[in-house]
């Protein structure tokens, strides 16, 4: 085997633009600016619009709901 092969596995600080800070360790050295992250993502708070809009989940149920799959 070779040596040296592996790059360095070194601390990051990842800061959001929410503020919030993530330590964590990458080969990637310095600090990292995000966009979001787990603690302003619409997904992860619970703040997610619904997807349906207009009726559109609703509206296909009735075009599509009755037919059966196969024979």
């Amino acid at each position: 085997m070779q040596d040296n092969m592996h790059p360095k596995y070194e601390a990051l600080t990842a800061t959001c633009s929410c503020g919030n800070i993530i330590s964590t360790q990458s080969t990637r050295v310095g600090a990292m600016h995000l966009d979001v992250c787990s603690a302003c993502h619409p997904f992860y708070t619970g703040k997610q619009k619904n997807v349906d809009i207009g009726g559109r989940i609703d509206k296909f149920n009735t075009r599509f709901g009755g037919r059966k799959i196969g024979k």
